[in-house]
């Protein structure tokens, strides 16, 4: 090949690639060659690609014929030594080609020529990295490596990992490892400085790390990205804790925060919260924790006597989680423990998230008669709905509320909380 004296026009390259793509496809050589072949020859199956379909700008020009004179003159150079061969449409004879087949023991050569590494070596180079790094991990990350290795063994998509970009492949891996170094709260730019002495490589990271935790993870598979990062404590910038009502909180260090003179709410850095030892909120009526942020301000507004609320913003976030363990350790057994989110999927995912932290959790308007009561301003089920639905009905933790769900299927709607007014609204 090296005597080939010309560089592929645009044309040519598509055609040869288009050929190359075909026989890595195939996995060649396809069989073993029949009776009557020769001992130790192979039969392949013919690699031909229709030059007419193709999209070939320069080929099928009627303004320009000197593109098709080029693609013709190094086609057929590369006929004459042997890498493919051509065939003419009736009565076009080297003017207008109908097909290009490719001879299949010519490729290791047509890869070189076009400075293109095959789809073995490709996958080679990603198994021996993930075999080099495998004792590295465990946990789900170990699970996403070891699946990512039987992608490759079965010729199928190691996706996220990418074949051709071994510098991606192994910054992912380098992020997979310093997930467990992640301390405290961190910000995706101070993660990726200190990583990677880069503030913006973790970006092009992310999706790929998300994508492999909601694979090999079952308990992070219905998180939004922002929320799964969260759950590794990243984050795009530093969290608070809304927090409303009578919480005294005391840290680590012995020091005491007392919250019940803020109005309507304030906010606890996240970062502080995860270092709270022990919560009281002993002269509280009740504590809620509300879904949404808009409904969090109704609540307050309109019940906020004798009240601790707590907004969640979505799923509850480890230092939430934490909080709440804390205040089930410390709060008496008379203080009603509620959970106001939307009637849906999402909202009794979460109370599901809460009751593992304590059975005491209990729904608050998410039952039956509140949904009939604002029915009209629910909205249909969808069918990913009614599967999720139907999957949580099983869940052990939410036995109780298996007629709420059974309802809402029947009925084939669901209802956010903004459309249930807190007390004294209209």
């Amino acid at each position: 090949m090296s005597s080939l004296a010309f560089i592929p026009s645009p044309d040519v390259s598509a055609i040869l690639h288009a050929l190359l793509d075909i026989y890595e496809r195939r996995n060649l050589p396809s069989h073993p060659s029949p009776p009557g072949v020769g001992e130790g020859k192979v039969m392949y199956r013919t690699i031909r690609c229709d030059v007419q379909a193709m999209t070939l700008p320069g080929y099928h020009s009627q303004v320009d014929p000197n593109p098709r004179q080029v693609v013709n003159e190094q086609l057929t150079a590369l006929e004459q030594r042997g890498y493919v061969r051509l065939v003419w449409l009736p009565g076009q004879e080297n003017h207008l080609l109908a097909s290009v087949s490719l001879a299949p023991e010519c490729a290791d050569e047509l890869f070189a020529w076009l400075n293109r590494t095959p789809l073995a070596a490709q996958r080679a180079s990603l198994r021996d990295l993930l075999l080099g790094e495998r004792f590295r991990f465990e946990d789900w990350r170990l699970r996403a490596v070891e699946h990512t290795l039987a992608q490759l063994r079965e010729s199928k998509s190691p996706a996220p990992f990418s074949l051709t970009d071994q510098d991606f492949n192994h910054d992912v891996l380098t992020a997979l490892r310093a997930l467990s170094e992640v301390r405290e709260e961190t910000p995706y730019r101070v993660f990726s400085v200190r990583v990677f002495n880069d503030s913006k490589r973790f970006e092009l990271l992310k999706g790929a790390l998300v994508a492999l935790a909601r694979r090999h993870q079952a308990e992070w598979a219905d998180l939004a990205d922002d929320e799964l990062l969260r759950e590794w404590g990243l984050v795009a910038n530093p969290s608070h804790l809304y927090l409303y009502g009578p919480w005294r909180l005391v840290d680590e260090s012995g020091q005491v925060i007392s919250l019940g003179e803020f109005y309507p709410s304030v906010g606890l850095p996240a970062a502080q919260a995860a270092r709270v030892q022990h919560v009281d909120v002993a002269t509280a009526s009740r504590v809620v924790c509300v879904e949404n942020q808009t409904t969090f301000y109704e609540l307050v507004r309109r019940e906020g006597n004798g009240l601790a609320a707590l907004c969640l913003w979505g799923n509850p976030s480890p230092a939430c989680r934490h909080l709440l363990s804390c205040l089930t350790q410390t709060c008496s057994e008379h203080i009603p423990l509620l959970v106001w989110a939307d009637l849906d999927y999402g909202g009794l995912h979460i109370l599901a998230q809460l009751r593992k932290i304590s059975p005491r959790f209990q729904p608050y308007r998410m039952d039956v008669p509140t949904l009939e009561a604002h029915a009209l301003m629910g909205k249909p089920l969808t069918r990913a709905d009614e599967k999720n639905l139907a999957r949580l009905a099983q869940h052990p933790l939410l036995a109780d509320i298996r007629p709420v769900i059974e309802h809402m299927l029947a009925r084939g709607i669901k209802l956010e909380q903004e459309a249930v007014p807190a007390a004294g609204g209209q």
